[in-house]
């Protein structure tokens, strides 16, 4: 399967796990539902017919919506970026911060884009007022003609999409969207991991998790829970009320943070489901693996049930 990848970055984003969650997606006539949209990816190889894409975060969601209306075209998008990348390359983190400090005043989808790609690691956060606040990412010649082709075909991967399929981008809190789903339905939930790391836009809760659960524990349409089930430090404690009652699948995946190896880092991630997927071989239940040590590395192995 070639994975496409989305135009925008976000945190916990899901390309190396695409493949491994779209083999248990069922979906039939109902439509494809995300309460938290993010970069979009998983949703955007799966090509469902009918989607309702939502996130808490007012700027992914008009960045989508201006492509989908052809405001945000992959030729507007890579004239903006070659002239942005220019200034960029002339006038170092000075330009940086002067679009960061326009974005925040404007909220331009376009200036966002810039942002995402040239900010410290790709990241996007967003302070308690709502103001994009990462640093410049000291890479003043980002922007390569190579490069901007490559997003400038993302998005047009998006806008061709949005013509063929019937797409809604919805700024929503994700109560609401998960509420109005029916039983033909499928809810992928992507949230954001609580004790892991701060959302990228807003807080998320003890509390928040909990209404999730609730929610997902008492619909009538199938979902999907992306979430993690153990590092070598700890395992997530929300997610043993999940497995008492819901299916629950795991896979290993690498968290890069530094050029290092020691930065290479194993992490188990697990899907939830409350349907029989029937998995393929290499979906291992959560029971079946634990953590091991061995000369000084930590991996994940499978263990006798």
């Amino acid at each position: 399967m070639k994975v496409h990848v989305p135009p925008l970055k976000c945190q916990g984003i899901k390309t190396k796990l695409v493949e491994w969650i779209v083999e248990h997606v069922s979906l039939n006539d109902g439509t494809w539902i995300e309460p938290f949209m993010g970069s979009g990816v998983v949703g955007f190889n799966v090509r469902p017919q009918k989607a309702i894409f939502s996130d808490a975060n007012p700027h992914i969601i008009n960045l989508y919506n201006a492509i989908k209306q052809s405001r945000v075209t992959p030729e507007i998008a890579k004239a903006f970026l070659a002239r942005e990348g220019n200034l960029l390359r002339e006038k170092g983190e000075k330009h940086y911060y002067e679009v960061r400090e326009r974005f925040n005043s404007e909220n331009d989808p376009l200036d966002l884009l810039f942002l995402n790609r040239s900010s410290f690691n790709g990241v996007m956060r967003f302070n308690k007022s709502g103001k994009f606040n990462v640093p410049f990412g000291h890479k003043p010649n980002r922007f390569s003609p190579s490069y901007i082709t490559k997003i400038a075909n993302q998005i047009k991967y998006v806008s061709q999409a949005v013509r063929m399929y019937d797409w809604e981008f919805v700024w929503s809190d994700f109560r609401p969207v998960i509420q109005n789903s029916t039983e033909n339905d499928l809810i992928y939930c992507d949230p954001p991991y609580i004790g892991r790391h701060t959302d990228y836009f807003n807080s998320w809760s003890e509390q928040d998790e909990q209404n999730l659960y609730e929610l997902l524990e008492n619909t009538r349409a199938h979902f999907i829970l992306s979430t993690w089930h153990s590092n070598r430090y700890r395992s997530n404690p929300a997610l043993e009320k999940y497995a008492r009652i819901f299916f629950v699948f795991t896979r290993e995946h690498f968290y890069h943070v530094g050029a290092s190896e020691k930065n290479r880092n194993p992490m188990l991630e697990a899907i939830v489901l409350n349907y029989d997927p029937e998995p393929k071989a290499e979906s291992i239940p959560a029971t079946q693996m634990a953590f091991f040590e061995h000369q000084g590395k930590y991996e994940f192995r499978r263990v006798s049930p």
